[in-house]
């Protein structure tokens, strides 16, 4: 017998079908580290190392935002008329 409710599904979404739920107007913010930046945000000057910012992504993980506080992050998916939503 087995418990369904402890089943973990592994279920692949193409970036394409990511980007299309919620008619594109889904994003979500992550935590990266300063030294993360540069593989994300090529255009920013150097960042000092060590530091916690918040990126804001679109549905399908394109970057779209860089910034030092969630809540301007939040604030700015709002100003777009994108629906935040957090990724596990």
């Amino acid at each position: 017998m087995t418990n369904d409710s402890n089943t973990e599904h592994n279920v692949k979404v193409s970036p394409e079908a990511l980007a299309a739920m919620g008619g594109g107007r889904i994003a979500y913010v992550k935590p990266i580290r300063s030294e993360d930046v540069p593989a994300l945000f090529p255009q920013v000057p150097q960042i000092a190392p060590g530091m916690q910012l918040f990126a804001l992504h679109a549905a399908d993980g394109t970057p779209m935002m860089l910034t030092d506080s969630r809540e301007a992050a939040i604030a700015n998916a709002w100003s777009q008329e994108l629906e935040t939503v957090s990724v596990h």
